[in-house]
């Protein structure tokens, strides 16, 4: 089974998620990657890369490892928990997909194929989640776009690279409308966050 590494830069990776005021916004971030680590926990191992301090004790609660976060985004911080780890299969998921459950990680193992790698892209062709073969065969390669280059990373060493359509894992948060449109099939950690929300307007 692989292990999972979830980065998460608290407030600061969530910065088009205006409006909402700065306790309501806390509350959603944290309650996103509470309920992607409910799914992650419950497949294998989770990672999370964090030098947030309500991220770090959601994590340990949960039962995942920590690694400190580097700073300098999303690469870095993925790099720095993969040199962490002595492991074979290795899965990236972001901590801003509320709607993950358990199968949709393991329909993602599913399709890895055998040496290569598989990813799941968001609408705008960002990486939501990435899964691989080993540690090593990581690129930096975060950022627009970025499930494209990840395929062609893969392709140029010779490996077979897919995309994989799995909804739950496709739907992240960037924004308050993506929350409306998301917010019936959000985890329960997500909900909560959400009906405080409402309760407050």
């Amino acid at each position: 089974m692989a292990v999972i590494v979830v980065p998460f830069r608290g407030l600061a990776g969530k910065q088009r998620l205006s409006g909402l005021g700065a306790d309501t916004h806390r509350a959603v971030v944290l309650g996103m990657l509470a309920d992607v680590l409910a799914a992650t926990t419950t497949v294998g191992e989770t990672v999370v890369v964090t030098n947030d301090d309500e991220g770090r004790r959601l994590a340990k609660a949960a039962g995942a490892r920590l690694v400190d976060d580097p700073g300098g985004g999303q690469n870095p911080a993925v790099a720095a928990a993969l040199g962490a780890l002595e492991v074979e299969a290795v899965m990236i998921v972001n901590a801003d997909v509320p709607c993950v459950l358990p199968h949709d990680l393991r329909s993602l193992l599913a399709a890895t194929p055998l040496g290569g790698i598989a990813l799941v892209a968001s609408a705008d062709g960002r990486t939501n989640a990435l899964s691989l073969p080993a540690p090593n065969l990581f690129h930096p390669l975060y950022g627009p776009r970025s499930a494209r280059r990840f395929q062609r990373a893969a392709r140029e060493l010779g490996l077979e690279a897919v995309a994989v359509a799995i909804p739950n894992l496709a739907d992240d948060v960037d924004t308050p409308e993506d929350l409306d449109r998301l917010q019936l099939r959000a985890g329960a950690h997500t909900q909560a966050a959400l009906q405080g929300l409402r309760l407050a307007s």
